[in-house]
This record gives structure tokens, C-alpha cells and sequence, in this order.
């Protein structure tokens, strides 16, 4: 199990509409070109030759940050034709630890990536300590990236319903705090108004012994966690926290997914 440090804030959490969507921007990593060095043209005693040497030395550096500059752009240039080949989308769910809902999420098909982080606190750029302290506001979260043609919103809801219990104020099974609180963060009306359609459903049905807590707010900044959150249960999949707590949701998820076929 995981043993963090932390500080419960009481949180009336019913399901909270807010209005006006905050679109955050993902932190874009850019890429370090390597420097190119040239080697000096070896000492002659003949002048001429000296500064021949330097030229053709100049002359190939040229031709190859040319080549490389070429490289680049083609590279680039595939890269978002590749993008633009396939409309993705996002989605944004809080349902305790990242870790597990991160790998949860990344085994749908139709799930391009997932990226675990925080987001609904005052703090911006919290680091994954501070976060703990439930002092930031922040709740764990993965941002989704989905092609809607293969997997929609609405099943991806339902797939975050069965992920956690969304009846737990600020907790999922050993974690306590508001940073593990059940949270849907839209990122349009569209998901907003899928999300509310689907509490209602799950409502009416019973799905659940205990009335539902999930807070539903619209998407404000996302701040990706630190590196090795990312992929965690890939990374350890031997450690009793994976063995223990995300194992046995990795098989709930293979019916979740068989319904979800069924249903088609």
C-alpha cells in the first residue's frame, strides 16, 4: 500500500455543476537539437592547403545541418499528417490513486495515452508531495486522449464508474484525502451533459448502495506529474501496492469490456 502523508479537508461534494469550461493547455516538451562540432582541418605547413581544408570542413558541417534540418522538417511534417489522419479527443477522471485509473484507461481500446497529474487546486505546477498534503486543492487525475470513432466518451464513462467507488467522500479504499476524491472534469457541454445523463441512469438504477459524490467541474489547468508516476503499474507490476489494488481492477475490466462489446 502506499503511505502518504495527509491533512483531510471536509468537502461537501454532491454533484457540482460549475459554469465556464477552462480549457488548459498541456505543457509542451521541446526537443534539444545536438550541437554539431567540426574538426579542425589538420596543421600543414602550407598555408593554402590550411584554409582549404577549413573550407571543406565548413562546407560539409553545412550540407549536414542541411540534411538534418531536412530530416527535421519531413519528420514533422509525417508527424502531423499522421495527427491529422486521426481526430483525438480528451478526457479528464479522478478516481483515487492515478496509478490505478491510469492503468485501467490505458488498457481501452481506442485510448491513445494516458497521462496521470493534478488538477482542480489553487497551486499551479504543484510537485506530487505537496499535492499529498491536501493543502494544493488538487486531485490525482489522468488526462485521456481517445479516438471518439473507436471508444466514446460515454463508454469511457462507464468505465470510470466501475474504475473506483464514486460513494467514498475523498477517499478510495486505504487513501484518505480530498486529492482522492471521485471528480469528473469536462471539457466541453457535450461531456458535461453525457456525464449528467449518466449519474442519472446509474441513479435511478440503484447502481450503487450509497448515493454518488462525484464533483463534475469543468476542466481547469492539468499539471502532468512527475516521471515516474507515469506508467506506474507497467514499471512495478510485481509491488504489492499493483498486486494488491490495481490487479483485481485490470479483471473487473476485462467484463467491463466484454459488456461494452455485448452491448455494441
Amino acid at each position: 500500500m502506499r503511505v502518504r502523508s495527509v491533512m483531510v479537508w471536509p468537502l461537501v461534494v454532491a454533484l457540482l455543476v460549475v459554469a465556464g469550461a477552462a480549457v488548459s493547455q498541456e505543457p509542451a516538451e521541446s526537443a534539444k537539437a545536438n550541437d554539431e562540432t567540426t574538426s579542425p582541418a589538420p596543421e600543414t605547413g602550407n598555408a593554402s592547403k590550411e584554409a582549404s581544408g577549413k573550407s571543406t570542413s565548413r562546407a560539409k558541417a553545412k550540407t549536414k545541418k542541411t540534411k538534418k534540418a531536412k530530416t527535421s522538417k519531413s519528420e514533422a511534417e509525417k508527424e502531423k499528417s499522421s495527427d491529422s489522419k486521426v481526430k483525438t479527443e480528451k478526457a479528464t477522471f479522478g478516481g483515487g490513486c492515478f496509478w490505478s485509473i491510469e492503468a485501467i484507461f490505458e488498457r481501452v481500446p481506442g485510448v491513445k495515452s494516458v497521462v496521470s497529474g493534478f488538477a482542480g487546486g489553487d497551486v499551479p505546477n504543484p510537485d506530487y508531495e505537496t499535492v499529498c498534503t491536501g493543502m494544493t486543492g488538487h486531485a490525482e487525475v489522468v488526462r485521456i486522449t481517445y479516438d471518439p470513432k473507436v471508444v466514446t466518451y460515454e463508454k469511457l464513462l462507464k468505465i470510470f464508474w466501475s474504475a473506483h467507488d464514486p460513494t467514498t467522500l475523498n477517499s478510495q479504499g486505504e487513501d484518505f484525502g480530498t486529492q482522492y476524491r471521485s471528480i469528473i472534469l469536462y471539457h466541453n457541454e457535450d461531456q458535461k451533459e453525457a456525464a449528467l445523463k449518466s449519474y442519472r441512469e446509474l441513479t435511478k438504477a440503484g447502481a450503487f448502495a450509497r448515493p454518488i459524490v462525484t464533483q463534475l467541474v469543468p476542466v481547469p489547468p492539468f499539471y502532468p506529474a512527475e516521471r515516474y508516476h507515469q506508467d506506474y503499474y507497467r514499471k512495478h507490476r510485481t509491488s504489492e501496492y499493483c498486486q494488491m489494488v490495481i490487479v483485481p481492477k485490470l479483471m473487473k475490466l476485462k467484463h467491463v469490456l466484454a459488456e461494452l462489446a455485448h452491448a455494441q
